[in-house]
């Protein structure tokens, strides 16, 4: 018997779908800002220590608007804020590049972080009430989405660039496809979001902390990766400059993988199992990778830490919008926030720990601190 689609399971499928797109977005334009960081630095001709500043710009940005967008999501819906959010981050990057003053690239940047940073709480908030509409797990493909984008802009940008055009003709692409991508889906953007109650930002409480204290540390673990790979791998390994950036290909190219298939392993495995094994999986592939002589060996570690990791964060996020301490319109934003803060402490902790004890005794302790975290999540009701 032929199944007749409802306008209700159209409207579901439009939702569905534009949650994928906005995901998808948010992870093409932060890879695009990432690819143009060298031609940032050269513009301005500021040193590294002076770079590291200013990304801390659009993480400042980024943190201070996810608490603010939680709560004016809650009062004009999630696709107000999303439009207007995604519109801004997309409508400054092209103008990221064009910039030879420090202060005013400071300036652009935390606008920048702002508009990313309040698409990554709403479009989580979004994504929790979509896949309890439809009563299936779609957060890991949700989260897949955003990884796919990374990978797409980072080759765009790659391949835009080699071909002659300027940075700013680059970014302006993006900014075409990415209001392109947006107009075409706009209808499956929720109207509504999470009914405010109480505060519009709390410091999280009981379960809503632990799964903030697991997303921490695994954006942390992400973080690390995507910033300490490609030095451990050429300073540690030998491996030549050119190909330094392998690990965290091998590592993108699993983790979107994981997450694209995550939400059918979910289904015919269970949440706990997967997100168990997994984080048992990323932690040995760290220790694989920094233990081993061998490159290949080292690569495969790194992939085993994007394959592992990668369902973790999706199924945290689901497990926010199951919990009953904290109001939604609360907690999304609170468990965002500290993730990002976990991907912004990253780099820096390591980097510490690197300088007293050495590179690979740091990464022996994010690999500890992904069993930790893993060993957490079991309190946590999935």
């Amino acid at each position: 018997m032929q199944i007749v689609p409802t306008p209700a399971h159209d409207q579901q499928q439009r939702t569905v779908l534009a949650t994928r797109i906005l995901f998808f977005c948010s992870g093409f334009a932060t890879a695009a800002w990432a690819a143009i960081i060298p031609l940032v630095k050269a513009n301005t001709a500021v040193s590294e220590g002076t770079l590291g500043l200013l990304l801390l710009c659009l993480g400042i940005g980024a943190l201070a608007s996810m608490p603010g967008a939680g709560a004016l999501s809650s009062r004009y819906g999630c696709k107000t804020l999303l439009l207007a959010s995604t519109a801004l981050f997309a409508l400054l990057l092209p103008l990221i590049p064009l910039v030879s003053s420090v202060w005013l690239l400071a300036v652009l940047l935390i606008g920048f972080g702002i508009g990313i940073g309040a698409t990554d709480c709403v479009m989580n908030v979004q994504a929790i009430l979509v896949e309890k509409q439809a009563d299936k797990a779609l957060m890991s493909g949700f989260h897949g989405f955003y990884s796919l984008g990374g990978i797409a802009g980072a080759g765009l940008m790659a391949l835009q660039l080699s071909l002659g055009l300027n940075a700013f003709i680059a970014c302006v692409n993006f900014t075409v496809l990415i209001i392109l991508l947006l107009l075409a889906n706009h209808r499956g953007l929720l109207p509504y979001a999470n009914p405010k109650e109480g505060r519009s930002f709390a410091w999280p409480k009981g379960t809503v902390l632990l799964i903030g204290l697991i997303c921490f540390s695994l954006f942390l673990a992400e973080g690390t990766v995507l910033d300490w790979s490609g030095v451990y791998l050429t300073e540690y390994r030998g491996l030549a400059q050119s190909s330094a950036a392998l690990g965290l290909f091998c590592f993108s190219v699993t983790m979107t993988f994981g997450r694209l298939t995550g939400d059918w392993l979910i289904s015919h495995l269970g949440a706990r199992l997967v997100m168990t094994v997994g984080g048992l999986v990323a932690s040995a592939g760290l220790v694989l990778a920094i233990s081993t002589s061998s490159i290949p060996v080292a690569l495969l570690g790194y992939a085993l830490v994007g394959l592992g990791c990668a369902n973790i964060v999706p199924v945290m996020f689901s497990a926010t919008g199951k919990q009953t301490v904290m109001p939604q319109a609360i907690a999304v934003p609170a468990v965002t926030t500290l993730g990002y803060i976990g991907v912004l402490a990253g780099p820096a902790s390591v980097g510490a720990l690197a300088q007293y004890f050495t590179l690979p005794v740091a990464l022996y302790c994010i690999a500890a601190l992904i069993a930790l975290a893993t060993l957490l999540s079991t309190k946590v009701r999935v």
